[in-house]
């Protein structure tokens, strides 16, 4: 495709946005507006803007060039998000958020729970977590996208990163959830029409049928590179040798990590309070998986079967010609797809990461300027909403500073490990605000320490993965990981913290609620 027509697409793609941010200023009147769109989003809208930031940059460009490296067992992913993050959250968390959050009139994630536990300190520590927390997840998404465009039209990593952040931080800043949603619903389609499309024209570059592209692709595990078979891969259609390193990061990082985290990402669960009704979450369902089976199955599974055109082009598998896999997935689009569809792919991992980064921006912002410091910007409008965009705006500059330190091979790796800590630190305390009356906030308070503190000493000191990267273990004991010995430094700390913070949860709110009975005896 030709400068003139690259530049009419992205024209009209850019005055979309432009219009429909524009519509969600126009139709954000007050902080409630802001903050949850009026309670009254459509649920088509909803359900679409909740697949999207679901599905960021990371899950195609990332995993899909985790998917061509190690196979097709990344697929347990997609299954077990379709399930956890959408049946399970939607039917069992989304109804009950929905209406508790109408009855506590909160706005916010920390909120509802902060209102559930009527503690203040619960909310702000939860606000805390995540302003402080997102931003790694952030410039992993701002990353992605980044990388994409730098790989596929050869622009200026600095040049691309700074243009798309400046355009999400407009909308975002000036409509809020408004804006986000009617965004997200756009490239939603955008997304799910160009995975749709890419599925398609592997077939058919490639002149074989499902049966037989995958058959090709067992017949080639003899090439699986030696540094991976070292750390127990068996070829693109197996699962990894069981308990082997690969078989950890897999299962315990990125398919429980991300599986299970879902379920408890402020920006995912904020979106249940948007709805009228129970019966409107209901209708997304249907919505919310096939977006996820067409968007992310496709990506994983054409990201395996890109070895196999890698082998007939290049004469080697995906890892071999491309040695950083954040770049698999773009160099595959450059090489196998049209040139025009370039340019409309270039839109979908755009549309996928400005989806993403809305939401993250959104949900950083009102921590910072509602949960956080809810008086900030508010003088003597208590309906004003210029708290949370300065929130806004301080969290794209952190995330923005964060993207230009990360490493290769940073994206999939970031995502499970930002959903991981929302799994081990939220998801007790979320659960058990929606359906075990008996908590206290001190046993909320106390799984929210646990799995935070537990999550973050196991980076630090224990997962090989984090603590050799960071390196302050070797700076303080002179070894990579405290204990070495195999396999406690290659399981994910998810694996023991959550069921930790589960554990401490209980325990304390037992005994608590305990206390709580006999002073009120005592009182009697």
């Amino acid at each position: 495709m030709d400068t003139l027509g690259i530049g009419i697409i992205v024209m009209i793609y850019m005055f979309i946005i432009a219009w429909l941010g524009y519509l969600g200023y126009k139709r954000t009147k007050n902080a409630n507006d802001y903050l949850l769109g009026g309670r009254r989003i459509n649920p088509v809208i909803m359900a679409l803007s909740y697949g999207a930031t679901f599905i960021s940059a990371s899950a195609i460009v990332g995993f899909g060039g985790v998917a061509a490296s190690f196979g097709m067992g990344i697929q347990w992913l997609c299954m077990l998000n379709m399930l956890m993050g959408v049946i399970v959250a939607f039917i069992f968390f989304g109804r009950r958020t929905r209406k508790l959050g109408e009855e506590y009139n909160a706005h916010t994630f920390p909120q509802f729970l902060g209102l559930h536990y009527r503690s203040r300190g619960v909310q702000v520590f939860i606000a805390i977590v995540i302003f402080v927390g997102m931003p790694l997840y952030t410039a992993v998404v701002m990353k992605g996208g980044a990388v994409f465009m730098e790989q596929m039209f050869h622009i200026d990593y600095n040049v691309a990163l700074l243009v798309f952040t400046l355009i999400v931080a407009g909308y975002v800043i000036t409509g809020g959830i408004k804006g986000v949603m009617y965004t997200d619903a756009f490239q939603a389609v955008i997304m799910f029409l160009c995975m749709l499309f890419l599925l398609i024209w592997f077939y058919r570059i490639m002149g074989m049928s499902f049966s037989e592209a995958n058959q090709s692709l067992t017949d080639i595990a003899y090439l699986v590179p030696e540094k991976f078979k070292a750390i127990g891969h068996q070829g693109w259609t197996r699962m990894p040798v069981s308990g082997s390193p690969q078989w950890y990061t897999l299962v315990t990082s990125l398919i429980l990590g991300v599986g299970i985290g879902c379920l408890a990402q402020p920006q995912l669960a904020v979106r249940f309070m948007m709805v009228e009704s129970a019966k409107q979450l209901n209708r997304g369902v249907m919505i919310g998986c096939i977006f996820i089976a067409i968007t992310v199955g496709a990506i994983y599974h054409v990201g395996a079967l890109s070895n196999l055109f890698f082998l007939k082009t290049e004469g080697v598998v995906a890892s071999e010609a491309v040695k950083d896999m954040d770049k698999i997935i773009p160099l595959f689009i450059n090489n196998a797809m049209p040139q025009w569809f370039g340019m409309f792919f270039m839109l979908c991992i755009i549309s996928a990461s400005m989806s993403t980064l809305s939401a993250l921006f959104h949900t950083m912002g009102t921590a910072f300027g509602t949960d956080i410091f809810p008086k900030l910007g508010r003088g003597n409008n208590p309906n004003s909403s210029m708290g949370a965009r300065i929130g806004v705006l301080i969290s794209i500059i952190i995330s923005y500073i964060i993207c230009y330190v990360l490493s290769a091979g940073i994206i999939a790796k970031g995502t499970a490990l930002f959903m991981g800590v929302c799994a081990v630190t939220f998801l007790p305390s979320y659960f058990c605000s929606l359906y075990w009356k008996k908590t206290t906030h001190q046993g909320a308070f106390a799984s929210l320490w646990t799995g935070l503190a537990i999550s973050l000493f196991s980076m630090l000191f224990i997962h090989k993965a984090e603590a050799v990267p960071i390196g302050l273990c070797r700076m303080l004991t002179g070894k990579d990981v405290l204990i070495d010995v195999y396999p406690w430094f290659a399981v994910d700390p998810i694996v023991f913290a959550l069921p930790l913070s589960v554990i401490a949860i209980v325990v304390v709110s037992l005994l608590t609620q305990k206390k709580i009975r006999i002073s009120n005896e005592e009182g009697l």
